[in-house]
């Protein structure tokens, strides 16, 4: 018995033991603990069991082992032992886990997980009560096998399409490669979505000491007294440069022209300095939609200001991601402040003032705490002060504005 073994070959026992088994899968292991038993002769699987951790009911199955033909290479076990796989002994269960998972085209439509979150607890409660037990890691096991896995949602569906979409993308394209050719500054605007200003989470993660996140309230459904930032961008097609006005008040017409006018007078008018006329491309809607008369007749107190011709085409509405102010410049904010709590007004200047790329994109931010009332009315006889000309293409996507007097 191993109380008789000699305290040395039970050490030398241990040592081996100790130095083998990591190395080991599951057979071989068995076999090592039965070939070591068969050696040591009477209570030597009680010794070697007691050493090694195997039962005596596996350590003597693995001396049966010993006699019999080797498995073929990679196998742990002989063809058709162990548990059988649950698609083998359930074989409906795989059908019905792929239509619990898509109700509308394989299953039921008026199943309830239509309505309901579909976690592998979830779809493993569903097959136990239809009569196939499953627990939730094997409903995962499964998914993987079918194909499917963890996904959130994609912006890729623009809606109806207009049927002028893809003329329309071609008109832009054409006056910003002629505007570019002939030096004229081209600017695509837009207002990056508001955001809550102060202790409130910020999606994204960074870099941190581990087990030492960054310290945010629990609850951010904010009361309209909570501030905002509006942050209105310029991007800079030819100079690669962003201007974003950070809004305090309202997302206005008058404050999308204010921010187009603080750019140019801090940057546009020395960078093209004699320009007569600036090209914008800006969405359909928002601040500076299509059919905002207090977005034109802004535009048309600036041109008068600035001394020149606006001209200014629209994309098409449902297509505001080809804008490229949205994955020239604001992807790159958004990436830039990921994880970090917008905290106050200074911060958020900031963190877009730094924002760079590796092709060389610089930012110049500014707050603005002026006041942008909303519910302007513009009256007919204003907005017949415009010098509108809409383009023979399109003319209410497509126009310029002159200045009433331009030298």
């Amino acid at each position: 018995m191993l109380a008789g073994m000699e305290t040395r070959e039970l050490d030398a026992l241990r040592e081996k033991v100790a130095r083998l088994w990591p190395h080991l899968d599951e057979r071989a292991r068995r076999l090592l603990a039965a070939s070591e038993a068969r050696e040591l002769g009477h209570g030597g699987v009680t010794a070697v069991s007691r050493v090694c951790g195997l039962s005596r009911v596996t350590i003597t199955k693995g001396m049966r082992e010993l006699d019999e033909p080797p498995l073929a290479p990679g196998r742990v076990r002989r063809a058709g032992a162990g548990r059988p796989r649950i698609e083998v002994s359930d074989p409906e269960l795989v059908e019905r886990l792929d239509a619990l998972v898509e109700p509308l085209s394989r299953g039921d439509p008026e199943s309830p997980l239509r309505w309901t979150s579909k976690s592998t607890r979830t779809l493993a409660g569903e097959l136990r009560a239809a009569g196939h037990p499953v627990s939730h890691e094997t409903v995962a096991q499964l998914l993987r096998a079918l194909d499917y896995s963890l996904q959130g949602t994609r912006k890729t569906v623009e809606g109806k399409q207009h049927p002028d979409r893809d003329a329309q993308f071609r008109f832009i394209n054409e006056e910003i490669r002629k505007a570019l050719r002939a030096k004229r500054p081209v600017i695509s605007v837009d207002t990056k979505k508001k955001e809550l200003v102060g202790n409130y989470e910020n999606a994204g993660r960074k870099w941190r000491r581990a087990k030492d996140p960054e310290r945010v309230g629990v609850h951010d459904f904010p009361t309209p007294e909570v501030p905002r930032a509006y942050p209105y961008g310029i991007y800079d097609m030819a100079k690669n440069t962003g201007f974003v006005n950070i809004g305090t008040d309202h997302d206005t017409a008058a404050f999308a022209v204010a921010s187009i006018r603080g750019w140019w007078r801090a940057e546009g008018l020395s960078l093209y300095h004699g320009a007569r006329s600036l090209l914008i491309t800006a969405d359909a809607g928002g601040s500076n939609g299509y059919r905002l008369r207090l977005w034109k007749l802004k535009l048309q107190e600036f041109a008068d200001e600035a001394d020149l011709t606006v001209r200014v085409c629209h994309f098409p509405p449902g297509t505001s991601k080809w804008n490229k102010v949205e994955h020239r410049l604001f992807s790159f904010i958004s990436t830039n402040w990921r994880g970090e709590p917008l905290r106050d007004y200074e911060t958020i200047v900031h963190l877009i003032a730094n924002t760079t790329t590796a092709k060389g994109l610089k930012v110049t931010c500014r707050l603005d705490r002026r006041r942008y009332p909303t519910g302007r009315k513009v009256t007919h006889e204003e907005l017949a002060t415009v010098r509108l000309f809409p383009n023979r293409f399109h003319g209410d996507w497509n126009y310029a504005i002159r200045p009433h007097v331009q030298s």
